[in-house]
């Protein structure tokens, strides 16, 4: 029975060995209580919100230009799709909020009422473009466009933040992880 035991005690001490080098990314996530998988959606979502910011931006430069309303039509259904896929993206962060570290928490909390209120925007700006086509160039759908600029990049600017946030604390943990080793 002893001799059992103590050839039970070194493998089991090799399977937990080899187990954590087969799944560091898993430990990692868990020591430092970050989710993998939110920081993987909020990559997403900076990504996406980079697209919504850009297409904002060539929109916003249209109001100086004699561009007609179908151009403005084109460039808003795009923002409306960014606008959508990061709706998407957010109620995926929310499914998994529970699993994440307190600043992804936080990020997920932030991400929801400027996104409320970029799509709100949006959805503003195309009912003010289908009532007025031929009123582009007056000021108060500049205003909108505008706004819907200013929103987007908010948006992005907060997104960015918390990923970078979320990348330079792992970088810190890996190296103190590095100086634990020597």
């Amino acid at each position: 029975m002893k001799t059992n035991l103590r050839m039970a005690v070194p493998v089991t001490v090799a399977v937990l060995v080899a187990g954590c080098f087969m799944f560091p990314a898993t430990i990692k996530a868990a020591v430092s209580g970050d989710s993998a998988d939110i920081s993987k959606l909020l990559a997403d979502a900076k990504a996406e919100a980079v697209e919504l910011k850009n297409d904002s931006a060539d929109m916003e430069s249209f109001v100086r230009s004699n561009l007609s309303w179908q151009s403005y039509a084109d460039k808003i259904e795009m923002i409306k799709g960014h606008v959508n896929t990061t709706g998407e993206l957010l109620a995926k962060l929310q499914e998994a909020e529970a699993t994440g570290a307190p600043w992804q928490q936080e990020a997920i909390k932030r991400i929801e009422p400027a996104l409320k209120e970029l799509a709100a925007n949006t959805e503003t700006t195309i009912k003010h473009l289908n009532e007025n086509k031929t009123k582009v160039h007056f000021a108060p759908f500049k205003d909108y466009v505008k706004a819907n600029y200013e929103l987007a990049t908010d948006l992005e600017t907060m997104i960015r933040d918390f990923v970078n946030y979320g990348e330079a604390k792992e970088n810190f943990e890996r190296l103190g992880e590095k100086l634990e080793v020597r």
